[in-house]
C-alpha cells in the first residue's frame, strides 16, 4: 500500500521554527506526502517551498477549541486561502454538541463553509471529548453541511487518544452512504495502526510521523 498518498504531514504546534517548517516541507516532497497541514502564519512560506509540486497545503481554523465565533473561523478560512491554502479543517464548535444545540453547529459549519466554497472543508469533531451517540450526531450534521471530510481530533487534548480505530468504524458506518469522507489525525504513530485505520474508513491520516509511517515498511 502507498500510505504516503494518505499522509497529511503535520506541524502545528506553536513553537515550531521556520527551520521546521522547511524541514517539513522538504519531507513531503522526498516522501510524496499528500499534503502538509500547517498553521496558517506558515502558509505563505509553504507555498513557496512546494511551488511545482502537486502537494496540498492545509491548515486549520478555529484551532484548537473550535470555540469561537462562527464568522471568526470564516474569516480565517477566507485569508488563509487568500494566503495559498488548498484545504481547510476546521474545528467543530463541540459545546453546540454537547447541547444538542444542532442546528448551531450546522450553521457553524455551514459558514466556513461558504467562505472556502471551492476548497475541501474538513470538520474536527474531537472524537475524544464526544460520545458515541455524539459522534454519530456531529457526523449526521456534516453531511447536511456541505462538507467533505469529518476528521476525528486536533491531537490537543489533554490525555486524549486521538483516533481510534473503533470511532473510524461507527464514522464510516454513519457516513458511508454519503459523499463526506474521513481524515483520522491523532496520535497516529506507528504503521500498523495507520493501516488499521486506514481499513476501518480513514482516506486521509494527519501525522507528524509521516517519515516514521513511511520508512517503517
Amino acid at each position: 500500500m502507498q500510505i504516503e498518498k494518505y499522509i497529511e504531514h503535520t506541524l502545528l504546534k506553536p513553537d515550531a521554527s521556520k527551520e521546521e517548517i522547511i524541514k517539513l516541507c522538504e519531507e513531503a516532497k522526498k516522501y510524496g506526502f499528500q499534503g502538509v497541514c500547517i498553521n496558517s502564519s506558515n502558509i505563505k512560506s509553504a507555498k513557496e517551498y512546494l511551488k511545482n509540486t502537486d502537494i496540498k497545503i492545509v491548515t486549520v481554523v478555529g484551532f484548537p477549541l473550535g470555540a469561537c465565533m462562527s464568522e471568526v473561523k470564516a474569516f480565517e478560512a477566507k485569508k488563509s486561502i487568500e494566503a495559498g491554502a488548498d484545504e481547510i479543517d476546521m474545528v467543530i464548535n463541540i459545546q453546540s454538541i454537547k447541547d444538542k444545540n444542532y442546528e448551531y453547529t450546522l450553521q457553524d459549519i455551514k459558514t466556513v463553509k461558504a467562505a472556502c466554497p471551492l476548497n475541501p472543508l474538513k470538520v474536527i469533531i474531537e472524537t475524544d471529548l464526544l460520545t458515541k451517540e455524539e459522534i454519530v450526531k456531529a457526523c449526521e450534521i456534516i453531511i447536511k453541511s456541505g462538507a467533505q471530510y469529518a476528521k476525528t481530533s486536533t491531537g490537543f487534548v489533554k490525555n486524549g487518544v486521538g483516533a481510534k480505530v473503533e470511532d473510524i468504524k461507527l464514522m464510516y458506518e454513519t457516513l458511508k452512504n454519503s459523499n463526506v469522507k474521513i481524515k483520522a489525525s491523532g496520535g497516529i504513530k506507528e504503521r500498523e495502526k495507520a493501516l488499521e485505520l486506514i481499513q476501518a474508513g480513514a482516506s486521509r491520516l494527519g501525522t507528524s510521523s509521516g517519515v516514521k509511517l513511511t520508512e517503517n515498511c
